[in-house]
């Protein structure tokens, strides 16, 4: 079920993409609701990062039953229709306050979280999810929806933290490893200089780690480690050359990517 919200009109109209830093965004963003406060935080930021855009957003909620509830009755459908209404109505309101003349449109989809947001997104629009919604594992750092997203995205998706996690240091955070990560970087930069922000590329060497007894195949593993950075150190040079107003910095760590770009690090902001 699609509903266009009321929007405020601009008589100046508005370009179908505006191309910012190099990267340009020509779908809509996309942002899911469940009427928790995380949801409520990631609605909040979806609704600035669509007005600074001039992309319109859509605001979805996922009620789940197309999958199947064999013990759900009529009522029970009932119920969580009305209860999407609910919700839709409630982020509506919070993206009327963050962002006045975003256009907008809510969805009630029947699907699973995951499988609504990316149809939403399509080939050219952009995710963005709370860190954890309802499940039932609140001591996880990102919830299983979150990490669904994640992992079948093929567009740019966002977990926003939650408030605890959000300390205001204004870096960007991103996991790359050569050149070949451009493609990924980009809209890492561009939210570093639209938000006035440094940038901040992880690199992960875990090598040694892994290899275990296979590391005796090479005559010095060591100097792969060092290959590794010297090829990250290359992105990071092409970055302040191509971006000569953005503050690079490079960190190389030995923990998995995930684990250095998500925890809660006083110098982070947003990842």
């Amino acid at each position: 079920m699609r509903r266009p919200a009321a929007m405020r009109p601009d008589p100046s109209g508005r370009p179908a993409a505006r191309r910012t830093s190099g990267w340009t965004l020509g779908g809509p963003v996309v942002v899911g609701a469940d009427g928790t406060p995380d949801a409520h935080r990631a609605v909040r930021w979806a609704a600035v990062e669509a007005d600074s855009r001039e992309r319109p957003l859509t605001v979805v909620y996922a009620t789940r039953t197309e999958s199947g509830h064999p013990h759900l009755s009529l009522k029970g459908f009932r119920q969580a229709k009305d209860h999407a209404v609910d919700v839709l109505v409630e982020a509506e309101a919070l993206v009327r306050k963050a962002a006045l003349g975003v256009e907008v449109v809510t969805v009630s989809c029947p699907q699973e979280t995951a499988t609504c947001l990316l149809r939403e997104a399509g080939q050219e629009g952009a995710v963005v999810v709370g860190t954890r919604g309802h499940g039932g594992f609140l001591g996880l750092l990102v919830g299983s929806d979150a990490l669904r997203v994640a992992a079948r995205a093929r567009v740019p998706a966002v977990v926003v933290p939650p408030r605890e996690r959000d300390r205001p240091a204004g870096v960007v955070m991103v996991a790359a490893r050569d050149d070949r990560d451009r493609e990924a970087v980009r809209p890492a930069v561009d939210l570093a200089m639209r938000r006035g922000a440094s940038l901040c590329v992880v690199s992960v060497w875990i090598f040694l780690e892994n290899v275990g007894s296979m590391a005796t195949m090479f005559d010095d593993p060591s100097e792969l480690g060092v290959t590794e950075g010297a090829e990250a150190a290359r992105l990071v040079t092409r970055l302040r050359e191509d971006r000569p107003g953005l503050d690079v910095t490079h960190d190389v760590v030995r923990v998995a990517s995930s684990a250095a770009v998500l925890p809660p690090r006083k110098r982070t902001r947003w990842s």
